[in-house]
């Protein structure tokens, strides 16, 4: 029998005044169904002491311990936007005394309903959809297992409104914007001024970030010049790494000054590539890159589903988030420990960083919703 939220909620209010009266990386294993160990000594008096009351509400068999979950797409160390979006989920659950996450990446569309289902029966309590394109089955797993508190950072890929999901997003095209007005400041002096996107299959929210990241890029620098190519198979192939490999040496044989590795699992070979060479490069969504000792990025583009998670996470436990719910990030706003969604350049000159400034105030503004609005029309059209 399904067990009523609002019954958990009451139980959670008697806790808290009682409370109130007697009175916070591990490296990710990417094979395709991975279940962490989760055993915990902790007894439900000593947790539920503990854990706020906005996320004891989330526990479905009242045993005081919340058990999350991950379901991605691609691998879950790909030093981008999955990993990112995984470490979020980990960091939430140590803040808060909770048995490290089950995670199972690498799931295909066509694996999401069975891959989902079996996330719900292996006694997930909170589960997080990393992208849209695993996001399909969601409308009906949601009213099938409705006990289970359901979050997807979906993005403009998925374009519903279902009520017993949660859901963050943020707009790909101020996103790329930024990374394409970011590039052209850093190759505003260098001698090629050629940019590669790399992507998988000119997908609609690809056209979408390379379309933005074009228009940044020769509002910066007017002379540069652009092309984006696909490396992968057609659906959601961005782990394809021979495919990415070639398409970057054929770019850098014709003269190449930076590159956007827009991609999960081929994305760190690309990087090293580009650091061998001395070519810029960026970030796929994590925002950990200026930090990094192993690899070497120029910018930051960050879209970083950890961050996401974690500001709606504290939101959820103030009672400001909940299934139904839509959060929309947008460059300038604080989010996780991280900040702003958007492009950010590691080590910018004075003038470099006042002129991100002033791109981030005059998209703040609006002007160029306009342009923005333009490019979301072309990538979804049809």
């Amino acid at each position: 029998m399904k067990k009523s939220r609002i019954g958990r909620l009451a139980v959670v209010a008697v806790i808290a005044v009682v409370a109130t009266a007697c009175g916070g990386d591990d490296e990710a294993d990417t094979t395709e169904d991975t279940t962490e160990d989760t055993t915990t000594e902790t007894t439900e008096a000593e947790t539920t002491d503990t854990i706020p009351a906005g996320l004891l509400a989330l526990d479905v068999n009242g045993d005081g311990i919340i058990q999350f979950a991950v379901a991605a797409a691609g691998p879950a160390n790909d030093g981008a936007y999955v990993q990112a979006t995984v470490d979020g989920v980990k960091a939430v659950a140590e803040q808060y005394g909770q048995p490290a996450p089950i995670v199972v990446d690498k799931i295909e569309a066509e694996q999401a309903a069975e891959k989902l289902e079996a996330l719900a029966q292996q006694g997930a309590e909170v589960i997080v959809v990393a992208a849209s394109e695993i996001a399909g089955p969601l409308e009906t797993l949601t009213e099938t297992y409705s006990d289970i508190f359901w979050y997807c950072n979906c993005g403009a890929g998925y374009g519903k409104d279902v009520p017993g999901l949660a859901q963050t997003l943020d707009d790909s095209s101020e996103i790329s914007y930024t990374a394409g007005y970011a590039t052209g400041l850093l190759l505003a002096d260098a001698t090629n001024k050629s940019v590669v996107f790399l992507g998988c299959c000119d997908l609609p929210f690809e056209k979408e970030a390379y379309l933005a990241f074009e228009l940044g890029l020769k509002d910066a620098l007017p002379a540069a010049t652009f092309s984006y190519v696909a490396t992968g198979a057609y659906p959601y192939d961005f782990a394809n790494t021979a495919g990415a490999t070639e398409a970057y040496n054929a770019a850098k044989a014709s003269g190449l000054g930076a590159v956007n590795p827009y991609l999960d699992g081929a994305h760190e070979a690309i990087v090293q590539l580009a650091n061998t060479d001395g070519i810029v490069t960026m970030t796929a969504g994590k925002a950990d890159g200026c930090e990094r000792t192993d690899l070497k990025y120029q910018v930051e583009v960050r879209f970083d589903g950890g961050d996401y998670i974690i500001e709606a996470m504290r939101l959820i436990v103030d009672g400001k988030f909940k299934e139904g719910d839509k959060l929309v990030f947008r460059p300038g706003d604080n989010v996780g420990p991280n900040g702003s969604p958007g492009a950010f350049i590691c080590n910018p000159t004075a003038e470099q960083d006042a002129a991100m400034q002033e791109v981030y105030a005059k998209i703040k503004a609006g002007e160029f919703a306009a342009a923005f609005g333009a490019i979301k029309g072309k990538a979804y059209a049809g």
